[in-house]
């Protein structure tokens, strides 16, 4: 319950940073401020961590390279299809992530997906068809960067579950994390040559600065040590299901910041996300009891 109630917190730091990064992108191009954020993150990281970074075993170097590869690589495709597509549709099929990960789970490592989670990856799937409102009239490029960063998610989700779930100290967790980062920021640099470097942006600005503070310092070094720290308390199935109120906490401060208002059928779409979330979290709970004549 505690690592659920973290990954909670987690999804409500990602939330935010749809509105930050907003922010920060009408001062810097998207690569270049993808490098400086993952670089804030790195610095930080080796700073806190620098008494943990001795006698790193080969295994956690793999893990660390593998997670931080796929990190890197879901925020690039992510950040530069949503460039290229509308948010309705970005923001739905970011959510193909809840019911990709259950089917990685299984293939990769045959993990057994209780009955609940399965109906629970169901109705979330409604939900963010609902609370998105997609219109696929007219698919293009960023659509497919975006189904595309719905793997490298889906993965790194399930992965994190299995590579922590050997790690017993804060010292390997502590090198999870910086390896991350020293494998995520090379492709942000590579991007940025290959797409940005012949037109990119920058302004220096103080909403730029508040942009990257939150996106650097808590949503991304604070963040993914408490993501890497807590996983393996709990199934990527139900961290993913958890991930999947990412949108309606984002709409939320949407809100609050830019007096964006949710429809009744985004409302709706909420409801049943939430719904999916907790049938997830309690539909075992519930059946226990019936069985027992409790309830």
């Amino acid at each position: 319950i505690k690592a659920e109630f973290f990954l909670f917190l987690v999804t409500f730091i990602w939330g935010g940073t749809f509105v930050f990064t907003k922010i920060g992108l009408g001062f810097c191009s998207p690569s270049l401020y993808i490098i400086i954020r993952f670089c804030i993150a790195l610095l930080l990281s080796i700073a806190f961590f620098r008494k943990h970074l001795r006698k790193i075993s080969k295994r956690t170097i793999r893990n660390g390279l593998i997670l931080g590869l796929l990190f890197g690589g879901g925020f690039l495709l992510q950040t530069y299809g949503l460039g290229l597509t509308s948010v309705s549709k970005s923001a739905f099929i970011t959510g193909i992530t809840v019911p990709i990960t259950p089917i990685v789970y299984f293939v990769l490592f045959r993990g057994k997906v209780s009955k609940y989670s399965i109906i629970g990856v169901a109705v979330a799937t409604l939900g963010l068809w609902l609370f998105a409102n997609p219109d696929f009239d007219n698919v293009n490029i960023g659509d497919a960067l975006t189904l595309a960063s719905t793997i490298f998610w889906a993965l790194y989700i399930t992965l994190m579950d299995v590579f922590t779930n050997a790690c017993k100290e804060k010292r390997e967790t502590s090198q999870l994390v910086v390896l991350q980062f020293v494998a995520a920021t090379p492709p942000a640099i590579l991007f940025f040559f290959l797409v940005d470097y012949g037109n990119f942006y920058f302004t220096f600005d103080y909403r730029l600065l508040i942009s990257l503070a939150f996106n650097g310092i808590l949503a991304s070094f604070m963040v993914t040590f408490i993501h890497t720290s807590i996983q393996r308390y709990t199934t990527p199935v139900k961290a993913a299901l958890i991930f999947s109120l990412e949108p309606i906490i984002a709409s939320s401060v949407a809100y609050i910041v830019f007096s964006e208002v949710l429809s009744t059928r985004e409302l709706i779409g909420a409801s049943i996300l939430f719904s999916a979330v907790l049938i997830s979290e309690i539909g075992g709970f519930f059946e226990s009891r019936l069985a027992r004549g409790n309830v």
